[in-house]
């Protein structure tokens, strides 16, 4: 994290990644030029002899080729690149592919990888890069990008009522997170948001709330925040629900008007320090008021 690479100094990676750079930590750092230049010092130390992984679909991980003495190892989602780690044709069932000094290893299709998401599509590019340049072979990754279901409080799935899937992303503690999150569903979505408010413009968050939500649920101190920011950019006032300071309130305000085809998303695209002690503590009280209601069944 930003945090950690702040206290370094001789840090030195052999393999290092930088996936992207968007506005967080700003009350810490003081400006998004020093956020980036703290995410920066995990390639500090790197020679020649090391690699660096980067995003070249974001501009500013992009760019960070011009500071590195390390090889650069791109991956794109979006476009076939003459080296680095890809993917071929459609991003929803593409073929990931690794192009290295002269060779071509094909792996597995996008809609084969066991996490969802086009974030994950690049997330798993990345993990595909730094394990190549660590000495895997490209066949033995492919089972593993088919098997792994991601990490608890990420996009994870945790249990189906009456036909309607609920998933637990208490790991989104920013609108960037949250947005994510939005992209991985069609739609029909019931959103539990709020929390510790970050302070962080809420436009684009929004703007994706009202594409793809059918409900929001507020919870903690920044409700009346994210109350305005919805109801500015068009969100109808009557399908928004305050549940205070209860996550118990919330769940059940969510069951409540879940139908299907719709899914019950916990993403708050805030921290969680006004009700928890930290964003896994708000994650397994979610993922335990939901069992509750399953028990109920």
């Amino acid at each position: 994290s930003s945090y950690q690479m702040e206290a370094t100094e001789h840090f030195h990676p052999h393999v290092s990644a930088l996936l992207n750079v968007t506005p967080d930590h700003i009350v810490r750092h003081g400006s998004m030029e020093v956020y980036q230049a703290m995410k920066e010092r995990i390639f500090r130390e790197e020679t020649p002899d090391d690699y660096v992984v980067l995003n070249y679909d974001d501009e500013k991980t992009r760019d960070m080729k011009a500071r590195t003495q390390a090889q650069v190892c791109y991956f794109s989602r979006r476009e076939e690149l003459e080296e680095g780690v890809f993917v071929r044709g459609s991003v929803r069932d593409g073929l990931i592919v690794i192009r290295w000094q002269g060779e071509e290893h094909e792996l597995c299709r996008t809609d084969e990888l066991g996490i969802k998401g086009p974030h994950n599509v690049e997330n798993a590019l990345a993990a595909i890069a730094v394990a190549f340049f660590a000495g895997c072979e490209p066949a033995l990754m492919v089972p593993v990008l088919k098997s792994f279901r991601g990490v608890e409080h990420r996009i994870e799935y945790v249990t189906t009522i009456d036909g309607v899937p609920y998933y637990n992303d208490s790991k989104a503690t920013n609108t960037d997170s949250a947005i994510k999150a939005l992209e991985t569903f069609d739609g029909h979505i019931v959103l539990l948001a709020g929390g510790d408010d970050k302070m962080t413009d809420l436009t684009d968050f929004m703007k994706l709330v009202c594409e793809r939500v059918d409900a929001l649920v507020l919870i903690g101190r920044a409700a009346a925040r994210f109350y305005g920011a919805a109801v500015e950019n068009g969100f109808p006032e009557e399908r928004i629900y305050a549940a205070g300071y209860s996550m118990r309130k919330a769940v059940e305000i969510a069951h409540a008007l879940a139908k299907e085809p719709g899914v019950v998303l916990l993403s708050p695209a805030c921290a969680s320090f006004d009700m928890y002690h930290n964003m896994a503590e708000r994650g397994r009280d979610f993922k335990h008021l939901v069992h509750e209601l399953e028990q109920q069944k």
